[in-house]
């Protein structure tokens, strides 16, 4: 697996070079090398740009695509399996010597494209260490890497965060949109098992949030039986001094919030997703 510094070492004129071989529009050409050569504020001083293309912009995965079509053509050349992903890519070799003696090879070759590997990101490793793009292998299935799990989970606790100001419908809107963006990037995992345990975790968490809303003693009674809780029962968790996030597993809590409740609301299923990408 290899990372290219792409984006920061792309030689000018290498780049605007290639483009001249497609693009025939001389005012369009002029306004790329403006775009590339735009000054940058570094510390409040404004600094040349001399190599590498502007990130976050949409036309700089195009021109970094450009400049590596040559590196996807000579992998072609040489017959090698790969993947390549703007700058981030994959070569499919039979063992660990050949992957060092092709690594190598490649990295001598993006030399004379001017563009160095990155090497504290590349790496010779066998499938079952392999990260790619946020997915790993777990024996021949396609799952989501460790990090990439870890980094959903820090989003999540950030978007249902107790003590976050913001309306219900603002939160849940939020949380639709990261939940699917997520589902409908990593529904390829064929990993199911711990998906339901992912949905219930997010469910207990925005429970433990209605009960931080409803922190007064009568409030948390009164809404507890408005949703269904018998009297007794809703007496006696709002008498509780135990933590909401404890709360938010007991019965009473999730007869009152259910699951077909907070659907309602807004809240959308991690499982739904996996399921809609698999059998729909």
């Amino acid at each position: 697996m290899g990372r290219i510094d792409a984006y920061d070492k792309v030689d000018h004129d290498l780049l605007m070079n290639r483009l001249g071989k497609w693009v025939t529009d001389k005012q369009l050409l002029a306004l790329i090398g403006k775009y590339l050569r735009a000054e940058v504020s570094i510390k409040g001083q404004r600094e040349p740009t001399r190599c590498g293309v502007p990130q976050g912009g949409p036309l700089s995965p195009l021109l970094a695509n450009i400049m590596l079509d040559d590196l996807d053509r000579y992998l072609e050349s040489k017959g090698y399996r790969f993947a390549r992903y703007a700058d981030d890519f994959v070569i499919s070799v039979k063992s660990l010597t050949e992957g060092e003696r092709i690594k190598t090879e490649v990295t001598a070759y993006l030399e004379t494209l001017k563009l160095p590997i990155n090497t504290e990101k590349s790496q010779v490793v066998s499938s079952q260490h392999l990260c790619f793009l946020g997915f790993a292998f777990k024996g021949k299935k396609i799952v989501w890497s460790p990090k990439s799990l870890a980094n959903f989970k820090h989003r999540i606790r950030e978007l249902t965060g107790r003590s976050w100001g913001v309306s219900w419908a603002y939160r849940y809107e939020k949380l639709r949109q990261y939940i699917q963006g997520w589902g409908n990037y990593f529904g390829l995992s064929e990993y199911y098992r711990p998906i339901p345990l992912l949905d219930q975790w997010i469910r207990r968490r925005i429970r433990m949030c209605y009960l931080k809303q409803w922190r007064r003693i009568r409030t948390r009674i009164h809404n507890l039986m408005r949703l269904g809780v018998p009297k007794s029962a809703a007496i006696s968790l709002g008498m509780s001094s135990k933590g909401y996030y404890r709360l938010a597993k007991t019965k009473a809590v999730q007869l009152a919030l259910n699951n077909k409740w907070l659907e309602s609301q807004g809240l959308v299923s991690i499982k739904d997703q996996w399921v809609k990408f698999h059998y729909s």
